[in-house]
């Protein structure tokens, strides 16, 4: 989006607020998507998401030709859109137990993690094809091309994705009567869900939800100043094109997908060895699996709060701070103070019954 504004010669302060437009109606969607992916499931809510978010990625380049009003709304629907994608997956992915009515979801115990990994690494692996591949787009069939071909190939995935995958594996064609043997036996409790939302009382006198909380605050700050700010770093501090800056920010995301990965296997295989939930997984968090979607959404949408103050804020933080090095070692403080809290008080074990 850099050069995309630089070509709107809009002003830092617009580029700020453009940049945090995204996360005006990714704050919202998060809890609404993850209520309604806990009801309808993830599929339906997801679809809808990855539809809206296609067309609204189309409509950008429009949108900035016609008013900066215009283009700060569509950002917030395209925003609206992808804040269902998380909740959604969450849902899909959520738990080795049987919930929502003794569903069945698609993975055992024993390999939830690996699949997180992979699914996480999915979304980082896009940033990272998104940095290298959109300069040499833009640069080939213009900047309105790259924003049609990323609408396109969103709508594309959609085809595909859309026959093969079910909320329940029990539904789905796809899947042999061995595997469903594997999945249902690898869960540890039937757990029935009631239809009835805990209370955001409830939800918050937990001291876990508050170590997620805070864990999600710390983890969009620093991810929306890498999303939207390294380019500008990379070009301003150290004086490289735009081509060049995109292989350095693409650096961190890559390594968050083999990290992600990794970490993901590595749990999978130690909770095997007989080694406890709470120990292994508090990067897994899982305390409310009938709520996933739900409790997701409410402490992602209290992270993008951190993450529109980061986007807006970074300039006015460099500027008071005199230097982006003294900025990002706030930030690396933040991720330490937070990386103490969730260690003393995370848990993976169930809290919300």
């Amino acid at each position: 989006m850099v050069k995309f504004y630089y070509s709107l010669d809009n002003t830092n302060a617009n580029s700020n607020i453009i940049n945090s437009s995204f996360l005006w109606g990714y704050i919202f969607s998060s809890v609404i998507g993850g209520a309604l992916a806990d009801k309808y499931g993830g599929k339906r809510v997801l679809a809808w998401g990855v539809t809206v978010w296609s067309l609204a990625t189309l409509l950008t380049p429009w949108a900035a030709n016609h008013s900066t009003a215009m283009l700060l709304a569509v950002r917030a629907v395209f925003g609206l859109a992808e804040g269902v994608a998380f909740p959604s997956m969450n849902t899909l992915l959520s738990s080795c137990l049987d919930v929502l009515l003794n569903t069945t979801r698609w993975f055992p115990c024993n390999e939830r993690a690996s699949a997180v990994g992979i699914s996480m690494a999915g979304f980082h692996i896009g940033n990272v094809i998104s940095f290298l591949l959109t300069p040499i787009i833009m640069s080939t069939i213009g900047i309105h091309g790259a924003f049609a071909l990323f609408s396109s190939l969103g709508l594309l995935w959609l085809t595909v994705w859309l026959p093969g995958v079910t909320n329940d594996p029990r539904e789905s064609r796809l899947i042999s009567d061995t595997e469903l043997e594997l999945i249902q036996a690898g869960k540890t409790e039937t757990i029935t869900n009631s239809g009835k939302l805990p209370s955001l009382r409830e939800l918050f006198s937990k001291i876990p939800t508050w170590a997620i909380v805070f864990a999600n605050v710390t983890n969009n700050w620093g991810y929306f100043v890498l999303l939207s700010w390294m380019p500008v770093y990379f070009k301003t501090v150290y004086n490289v094109n735009l081509k060049q800056a995109a292989w350095f920010s693409a650096l961190p995301w890559g390594m968050m997908a083999i990290a992600g990965y990794i970490a993901g296997r590595a749990s999978d295989y130690l909770i095997k060895a007989g080694y406890s939930i709470t120990l292994v997984r508090k990067i897994m968090q899982d305390i409310a699996p009938q709520y996933a979607g739900f409790l997701h959404g409410i402490t992602n949408s209290v992270g993008r709060l951190a993450a529109i103050v980061s986007t807006i804020g970074t300039g006015y933080f460099v500027q008071w701070l005199g230097s982006f090095q003294a900025f990002l070692t706030v930030t690396a403080v933040l991720y330490f103070i937070t990386t103490i809290f969730w260690n003393v008080y995370a848990t993976g074990e169930r809290v919300f019954y």
